[in-house]
Order: structure tokens, then sequence, then C-alpha cells
């Protein structure tokens, strides 16, 4: 028998959708592993997750990019293939659409797919050389200044080598993956998936020199703040936070484990980047 993990958004629309699937699903003798919802925003002392069942052949996410990327962490480092079926705004990282939602999931438990690896970061915060926190994210961690905040100083190495400290309302550390999120809102470039890298954007810095830097993905960036910092938050894939200040220090490099995100026949990159972005010859 089949196990299959379903994740979906708080939204009407989608939970009632769901349903469908599920009755569709057990009517083929599939075993259904459903996630429990947790806000994002949960600051990482209050967040408890279980993780997904390691026999799944599948997980599928009705929702938007929040939604998959709620997904992504209950996989885990596991090696499950995920699809995303749109049911948000955007919807950068599904595969496929709510109307062709039944013929693709049948695609899929004939297996008739493929898979992407998508780079996903490993983030470790230490403090007094005790680690306090060890994430991964698909696609960013953000270092962000509250409201009220003066304008953060984030000290910055590469493989130990002294970059720049960024005067800014933060700083942004992407994937390719992630780089069609709040980096490209910052003004960071669209990295195509399969292209190795590493993304800093800054966040409104103070100096316009300061532009957004793609280093390789074998390097190990190193972030700390300057003296005096607070009110200063770092984000998890937007979905958890931990408060930081000068006592902190961030590694992120690549992490070992990729994401396996379902890849369709006909689907292609460029038409999905072409009509989310409404460029000339996307499709809305």
């Amino acid at each position: 028998m089949k196990k299959v993990g379903i994740v979906v958004k708080e939204d009407a629309e989608a939970k009632k959708k769901a349903g469908e699937l599920e009755r569709w699903l057990r009517s083929k003798n599939i075993d259904i592993v459903g996630k429990d919802h947790l806000p994002p925003g949960r600051r990482m002392q209050d967040r408890y997750e279980t993780c997904a069942p390691s026999d799944l052949f599948c997980v599928f996410v009705l929702g938007g990019d929040g939604t998959f990327l709620s997904a992504v962490r209950w996989i885990g480092d596991q090696s499950i293939p995920i699809l995303g079926i749109k049911f948000g705004d955007v919807g950068f990282l599904a595969e496929t659409v709510e109307e062709d939602l039944f013929p693709t999931v049948e695609m899929v438990l004939n297996k008739k797919f493929d898979t992407e690896q998508r780079m996903r970061l490993l983030v470790s915060v230490t403090m007094k050389d005790k680690e306090i926190a060890r994430e991964t994210v698909l696609n960013d961690i953000v270092i962000n200044k509250g409201a009220l905040a003066r304008l953060a100083h984030i000290e910055t190495y590469i493989d130990n080598h002294y970059l720049t400290t960024y005067s800014a309302d933060g700083l942004i550390v992407a994937t390719p993956t992630g780089s069609t999120a709040y980096s490209l809102a910052a003004g960071g470039p669209v990295i195509h998936p399969a292209v190795p890298g590493i993304l800093m954007t800054p966040i409104c810095p103070f100096t316009l020199t300061n532009r957004p830097l793609i280093v390789p993905d074998t390097a190990t960036i190193r972030i700390s703040l300057g003296e005096k910092s607070s009110d200063i938050m770092l984000t998890f894939d937007g979905q958890a936070g931990l408060e930081i200040n000068e006592d902190h220090t961030i590694i992120i490099k690549k992490a070992p484990c990729p994401v396996r995100m379902i890849t369709l026949p006909d689907k292609h990159y460029f038409d999905v980047l072409k009509a989310k972005l409404r460029w000339s010859g996307g499709r809305t």
C-alpha cells in the first residue's frame, strides 16, 4: 500500500479540494498522512514539529509558496519527493494548478514523473561557542531590523575572509530557488535553480555601492552583528524566527540534503518565470 503526505493551506477552497483528494486516494487504497498546520512566524523556542514519516511515497502540497516551505520543513532531510499544487497568489514553487490536480496526482502515483534536486542552505546559530539553533532552508534566511531599530551593522565573512560590514535594514542570504522570493523584491537577480551559487542581497543598504553578490555554493558564510545591536530578527524561510544580537554568530553553507521536487513533462522553468513576473511572452 502506498502512503502519501498531504499539506494544505489554511484556506476554505484548498481544504475542500483536499477533502476530495483524500476520498479519491482512499478509493484507490492509498494511505494518507496529514501535517498539522503551524502558522509561520513562530519563535524558535515555541516551535514544535514532528517529521514526516520516512516511508512516504511523496508529499502533495495544496497551497502557495509559504505552505510549500512549511511542507519542506516537515520532510526535513529525508529524500521524499514533493509536489506543489497552486492555491496561492504567486506559486513559484508549484508545479501544477488546481484544475489539473487529479490527472497530475494519478500521473505521479503511476511514477510518470521526474525529480529535480533543489539546493538548500544549512544554517547554524551559535552563542558563546554553543549552538542554539540549526535549520535548513530552501529559500532564504533573512536578517531584519525592527520597525524602530537603527540600521543593522552586519559583519560578513566568506570562507573566513572579511568581506564587508553591511549597514542596511537587513541582509538576505538565498538559494537560487529563493532568488525569486524576498531577494527579488529587494533588487536581487533571478538565478536559475541549476546554477550552483549562494546569493547575498542587502536590504536598503546605506552604502549604495553594496550590491547583491553571488558566491560559489562551496563557500561558507559567517555573519555577526556590530556592537549594541537590538531588535534584530533572523528568520528561516519565513517560517520561524530567532532574535539575535552581537553575541550570536551565524554560519551558512550548502546543506548536504537537497529537496526532491517533482517535475512533470512539458513544464519549463522559464515559462513559469515569464508567467509569474508577467514578462513579454508570459501567460497570466
